[in-house]
């Protein structure tokens, strides 16, 4: 890896939402920040810029991370999806965002882009899981205005719909990615 001098503007390459984007950051530009500042993708929201909150999670090559933890330079060549990379190109909302919508999962929406991109990840590795566990994969991600119940039941219901339809949930949870040694 070629050393990269502090202050300097770097191009950085990559498919934000099955979109090829360039931009250009600082070695320490935070991820959410550039996609947010540099490339307009205001949809991923900055919370407490800890990693603590969970309002920044994206999905980089499939696997939900915070972009608030992440560099925008380590994004290089890779693939981001954000909450506007859910939806069908014609506005199609997803079987998750429907069942967002019908269980009335969101409030304000401050925290539901990371909340929705982390469910996306967890629900393509879990097939069948219980209230429990996805309680527990949602205590990554902080949330004022619902208070849960209404995200665990539009999870448990898209999971019990997935299995009664396998066909349609592949579109919207293809396997995750292998990961590279």
């Amino acid at each position: 890896m070629k050393p990269m001098p502090a202050g300097a503007l770097h191009p950085v390459e990559l498919q934000l939402d099955g979109v090829a984007r360039r931009g250009h950051a600082q070695t320490r530009t935070l991820l959410s920040d550039f996609l947010r500042d540099e490339l307009g993708a205001t949809g991923t929201h900055v919370g407490c810029e800890h990693g603590v909150c969970g309002a920044c999670t994206v999905r980089i090559d499939g696997i939900a991370q915070r972009a608030c933890l992440t560099l925008a330079v380590q994004v290089e060549g890779r693939r981001v999806d954000t909450v506007h990379g859910l939806a069908d190109r014609d506005g199609t909302l997803s079987q998750l965002q429907e069942a967002f919508r019908r269980h009335h999962a969101l409030q304000c929406g401050f925290c539901t882009a990371g909340i929705l991109n982390s469910c996306v990840d967890w629900l393509a590795r879990v097939q069948s899981p219980s209230e429990q566990q996805v309680r527990e994969m949602l205590s990554g991600h902080l949330c004022r205005c619902t208070g849960y119940a209404p995200i665990v039941a539009a999870v448990l219901d898209v999971a019990g719909r997935r299995s009664t339809s396998a066909s349609t949930a592949d579109a919207d949870f293809p396997s995750p990615p292998r990961r590279q040694p």
